[in-house]
Formats: C-alpha cells, structure tokens, sequence
C-alpha cells in the first residue's frame, strides 16, 4: 500500500509538472512578423533626416556642433568617439489662439484653463563613419542624422505633447549651414 501511495504521489507530481509546462508554453508571446517591417513613413523621416558629407567623422562633428549652437541650441551632451551630440533650447510655446480660447471660457464659466507655455526643443545628432582613409582625407565619407523632437508644457507644469518634428524645412535649414560650415572650414576661411 506504501507503494501506490509513492507511485499515485510521483504520477501526480508528474502531472503537475507536465500541466504547468502546458501553461508556461502558453503564455509565451510571439511578434507578429508586420512589426519589424518599417513603415513607409520611417523611410521617408530618415531620408529627410540624414545626409552624407566628404569628410572626417571629427570635422563633421565639430561643424556640427558649432552649427547647433548657432541655431540657439546648448549642447548637453557630446561623445566624439561615438560620434554623438545632444542639444536642446527652450521657447515660448504661447499661441494666440490659445489665449483667447482661455479668455472666452474665463469669461463665459469662470474656470482657468491651461495654455501652452513653453517647449523644449532637443535635437539628436549621430554620425556614422561610410570610408576612412586616414591617408587621403578627400576620401572619408560620414553619414549625420539627426531628429528634432519638441516637449510642450502647459502653464500647471503638465506635459502636453510630446512629437518628433518631421517638417523638412527644419532638416533643409540645418544641412545647408551644415554644409556652408563645412566648406568654411575645409577652405580655412
């Protein structure tokens, strides 16, 4: 009797085993294959986002660098080896019709409705090294891409929104003073 009691107790230990298997198999997730495909969208964003240049990763960044801080951005952080620049600067976010909307429910119900304030505008800078020669610098080719995002906070401190900005005259601006940069400098000008 002892041993069918050890032998019930080990084929329901087994079977517990074998259930709880089931179970943990069951909960594992699969990703659906549509979800690492890029959108046609995510194209179109990095192609506006990124240029190629005939120089040197270094010479690249500190034009760069320089071109930012033109544009009103601080740097906050800078990692030549990796070839990556952060930068942000903050702006006035107020828009009049904002204002006026807060007026007309001030007046109308009494109530104090936040506006936008001010936005935090970041800029994100990587670069990526296409052919180094050290021996002949007329060959280094360097990919930039960098993405501008915008944080916008109200007049309670909420955050409001929170977007990459996608508008291509943005992106046109700063390579053509990129690019001007780095002419200045290949010419010693």
């Amino acid at each position: 009797m002892v041993n069918s009691v050890k032998k019930n107790t080990v084929f329901r230990l087994w079977i517990g085993i074998g259930v709880f298997w089931l179970l943990f198999a069951g909960c594992a997730q699969t990703i659906p294959e549509e979800a690492l495909q890029l959108s046609k969208e995510s194209l179109e964003d990095r192609q506006l986002q990124t240029r190629r240049f005939h120089t040197d990763e270094k010479t690249l960044l500190s034009a760069s660098a320089a071109v930012l801080q033109d544009l009103g951005f601080n740097i906050n952080e800078s990692e030549t080896e990796l070839g990556v620049i952060v930068a942000s600067k903050q702006r006035d976010a107020t828009t009049p019709s904002q204002v006026v909307g807060a007026v007309i429910v001030a007046v109308l119900t009494g109530a104090v409705m936040p506006i936008d304030k001010e936005q935090l505008i970041r800029a994100s800078l990587v670069t990526r090294p296409i052919h180094i020669d050290d021996t002949d610098k007329s060959k280094c080719r360097t990919a930039v891409r960098i993405t501008f995002q915008r944080i916008v906070s109200n007049t309670q401190g909420q955050i409001t929104r929170r977007e990459g900005i996608n508008e291509a005259k943005i992106y046109q601006t700063f390579f053509d003073k990129l690019a001007q940069s780095l002419f200045l400098e290949a010419h010693e000008i």
